[in-house]
């Protein structure tokens, strides 16, 4: 008998071939395991204390949670060294993006956001459903003063039908947050100073990525920094990528991935052979836009050290560039890559002249020209597994 309360994985399709999804791609492993237990402990703890479950990156596996379930958790804002700032999940933990946040279309986010700094902000997100008492714009008088605690409360939903034979799109998508009220009514200084993240709404049923990477374009640097300094993000051969891009500043830019290619929809994936969607490997990243993908790392083309970057050439040039390094299947490092690395490392790119080129928006934002150094404590150093929420269901 069929049940409809099991999730079956879909089939995705990836250019040429049928590739399984959910539980049939890999076993059960020990990481899994303790991924579940996380999981089932989050909802446990929610029932007593919304409490969140932080874990690092998922598995290959379908997507499933409880219809219309509440999640509950606090972000703290907080000052960086270098004049940034930045949100976290603890004080100690803010940094630049800030925490993936992910939800399933159905649930409910209620933030409650703790300004620990001296200046004026908010938090305000794209893609989803909120009160303008949840804005997080000041026109709206929706912003934390400085010291100030306050509660946000994002919702989402799923496709429904419309008349003639129509649908209204659901909340599903690679979206992000971002401040609103620093410096100016629109956020000008926060965003400029580091104060966003990802923000990830997924249908039931969605396969989950090995490895999530957020990529911030924001003015001419990513995730606040410049080559060489950039984020080197790491894979092991097979493992599935999904990556996240936002568009900030005042800048337009691409996003192009070497050796690796994607379908431009929602997932990344073709949902068959006769799915019209165009495969791409560079796509518009323009301020307020976010896309998301998710690639087999080193698929079709094996391990390597594998540059990502503006396809702009004079934003190349002046810094908007990082490397996505492949390591063989065991995380031994590939014939090559290191020394592709230290080039990349050695490279003349003209960081002086981006941050000359980003301090214009940053005088729009605070009536300063300067650019200040990116803190060590920004997120997307080497080897680094982002952090997201999935716990903390309450009501």
């Amino acid at each position: 008998m069929k049940d409809d309360n099991v999730v079956r994985p879909a089939r995705r399709w990836s250019w040429g071939r049928r590739e399984a999804g959910g539980e049939a791609v890999t076993a059960e492993t020990p990481e899994r395991l303790r991924r579940r237990s996380l999981l089932a402990a989050a909802g446990v703890l929610g029932l007593t204390g919304g409490a969140v479950t932080v874990a690092t990156t998922t598995r290959s596996q379908p997507a499933s949670a409880a219809e219309g379930v509440t999640k509950r958790i606090t972000i703290y804002a907080v000052a960086l060294p270098g004049n940034q700032f930045g949100y976290g999940l603890t004080p100690e933990t803010a940094s630049i993006p800030g925490p993936v946040l992910e939800m399933y279309e159905g649930d409910t986010l209620e933030i409650t956001l703790v300004n620990t700094t001296n200046q004026r902000l908010s938090i305000h997100p794209h893609g989803v459903d909120y009160s303008t008492e949840s804005d997080g714009a000041p026109f709206n008088n929706s912003f934390n003063a400085p010291g100030e605690t306050r509660k946000y409360v994002w919702r989402s939903h799923e496709m429904t039908a419309a008349a003639g034979r129509r649908f209204t799109p659901g909340s599903a998508g690679y979206w992000h947050y971002h401040d609103h009220a620093m410096g100016t009514d629109h956020g000008t200084a926060g965003l400029i100073k580091g104060l966003y993240g990802a923000l990830v709404v997924r249908r039931r049923g969605d396969i989950l990525p090995d490895k999530q990477f957020t990529v911030v374009f924001n003015d001419m640097q990513i995730n606040n920094k410049a080559a060489p300094n950039t984020p080197m993000f790491e894979a092991n051969l097979g493992q599935r990528v999904e990556w996240i891009a936002i568009g900030h500043g005042n800048f337009f830019h691409t996003f192009h991935l070497h050796a690796h290619r994607w379908a431009d929809n929602r997932t990344g994936y073709l949902e068959g052979p006769s799915d019209p969607s165009p495969v791409v490997d560079n796509k518009d990243l323009n301020p307020g836009n976010s896309f998301g993908f998710q690639v087999v790392a080193g698929e079709a083309v094996g391990p390597g050290a594998w540059m990502y970057h503006c396809h702009v050439q004079s934003h190349s040039d002046t810094g908007m560039a990082g490397i996505f390094l492949v390591r063989n299947a065991d995380g031994t490092m590939p014939p090559g890559a290191q020394e592709a690395i230290d080039r990349f490392n050695g490279h003349q790119h003209t960081a002086a002249a981006a941050a000359s080129a980003a301090a214009g928006s940053r005088a729009a934002g605070e009536g300063k020209t300067s650019l200040p150094a990116a803190p060590e404590s920004q997120a997307g150093g080497a080897d680094r597994t982002q952090t997201h929420v999935h716990g903390g269901t309450g009501s």
